[in-house]
């Protein structure tokens, strides 16, 4: 039994190294997520635009980016094909007020390994950047309830 134990405190330990980078134009909202965060995680970093993202995800190399999916980009259609085609392996989790199923559809596609809404962010953020750092996919319970099974390609009345 303590071998479970210790290797759960290992990833508990990995998990609060972790450096995030928090992306979102609106200072307020980063602010509280900052402060959410730094009691989880040893490294919390802002941006607050696009320039500032790209120049932070080549010197910092964060862990995983949490992003306001209406953060302004210039050259592509939203800021997750923005990070994923410039960073193909980054770990990124938007953050949305949208839960439409294109919204998060889009996401998805364009490589987000997580979907929160801002308006869940308190309780699902730190969840959801523990089970995307460990590789697996996460979505607001009420996008999953709003949106139906996204991640395997079915409507809101099938079920896995």
């Amino acid at each position: 039994m303590d071998v479970i134990d210790s290797r759960q405190t290992a990833k508990e330990r990995k998990m609060k190294k972790a450096k995030v980078l928090l992306a979102d134009s609106h200072q307020s909202m980063l602010g509280s997520v900052r402060n959410l965060l730094e009691g989880v995680f040893e490294t919390v970093f802002m941006v607050a635009d696009e320039a500032s993202l790209i120049e932070a995800v080549q010197k910092l190399s964060p862990d995983l980016i949490v992003a306001d999916l209406s953060l302004p980009v210039r050259s592509e259609i939203n800021v997750a094909r923005r990070l994923k085609k410039a960073f193909p392996e980054i770990k990124l989790i938007m953050l949305s007020i949208h839960d439409e199923g294109t919204a998060v559809g889009e996401c998805l596609v364009a490589g987000a390994s997580g979907f929160v809404l801002k308006r869940t962010a308190v309780s699902d953020l730190v969840p959801a950047i523990e089970t995307v750092l460990r590789g697996e996919i996460y979505m607001s319970p009420s996008v999953v309830q709003t949106s139906g099974n996204i991640r395997e390609g079915k409507g809101p009345d099938e079920h896995a």
